[in-house]
């Protein structure tokens, strides 16, 4: 089973508690105070490059308390108009506890025939 088949809504994580939080800068991991993981990623392709840009805030901050915001929004304006990209997309996750904000943004540019989205997903519990 693919990670396409797993796609959860991000705004599921509100109510949630984070145990843990891995991030690779090509990836984060997410595992839950009940042992469930969740994973933002982009299965890079050819012509395209998709990354986390930056964090602003404190991962730490989002870990043992319930998350009161988790919301994703994407925007194609330019922040630097000396960048040549065929196109490009802007995706922030804001992400809130009661001790804490964090903005995840990813970064995504391609020739413009190819994705620049962040998947979010279940991981599958192995048995």
């Amino acid at each position: 089973m693919g990670w396409r088949d797993e796609d959860v809504a991000f705004e599921s994580l509100i109510g949630r508690v984070i145990a843990n939080i891995e991030n690779s800068g090509e990836e984060i991991i997410f595992t839950m105070e009940d042992g469930e993981r969740y994973k933002m990623y982009h299965s890079q392709d050819c012509c395209e490059s998709v990354y986390v840009e930056d964090v602003i805030g404190d991962l730490a901050d989002l870990i043992g308390h319930p998350v009161l915001r988790a919301e994703e929004v994407t925007s194609t304006d330019s922040f630097n108009k000396e960048l040549e990209y065929d196109s490009f997309t802007w995706t922030f996750y804001k992400l809130a506890t009661i001790k804490g904000s964090v903005d995840i943004r990813w970064f995504g540019s391609s020739n413009g025939y190819y994705s620049e989205s962040v998947d979010f997903v279940k991981v599958p519990t192995t048995h």
